[in-house]
């Protein structure tokens, strides 16, 4: 398992329960691949010099990122992941998921940070985003792996596969 290789760390862990590595803005950001950073910037029709990421609980944050309900909500209560809120699932956060497939498993990732917790989670995620053939994490809508070119380019991808093409 790639995940035991790596040390968990709680800025790419988001409040809601993404894995900040499976997006393409953070490892675009951190891989420097500005070419990719301009398509997702005119894709998602985002001002360029804000489409940066270096992780959920970060200052660097992606434009639409910068002012997340579900970040403010916990810090306001005093809670590190919306599994933890009494109210769980909000209103919010519900359509927060329903509005895109890369969103799919929230609740899953929720249950199993309350579960194991965020360290145990997180390499799990780096284990279910990594390319089976070469340890790439890919992102949520890597049909192939960025690196090698094999399919799917993570089991996300292989698990929602339906779900995912939706957006493309």
């Amino acid at each position: 398992m790639k995940g035991t290789e790596v040390k968990p760390d709680k800025n790419l862990v988001s409040v809601c329960g993404l894995f900040c590595q499976a997006c393409g803005i953070y490892y675009s950001t951190k891989e420097g691949n500005e070419e990719n950073l301009k398509q997702i910037a005119n894709r998602i029709n985002v001002p360029f010099e804000k489409i940066r990421c270096n992780g959920c609980r970060t200052k660097t944050k992606a434009a639409y990122c910068t002012n997340c309900f579900m970040v403010n909500c916990a810090k306001d209560k005093g809670i590190d992941f919306c599994g933890e809120c009494k109210e769980y699932p909000c209103g919010e956060l519900k359509e927060f998921q329903s509005k895109m497939p890369h969103r799919a498993e929230l609740w899953k990732s929720q249950e199993r940070i309350n579960e194991i917790g965020w360290e145990k989670w997180y390499l799990e995620m780096v284990d279910y985003y990594s390319c089976k053939e070469c340890n790439t994490i890919n992102g949520w809508y890597d049909f192939k792996c960025r690196n090698c070119g094999n399919t799917p380019g993570n089991d996300f991808v292989k698990n929602n596969m339906e779900v995912v093409k939706t957006k493309m």
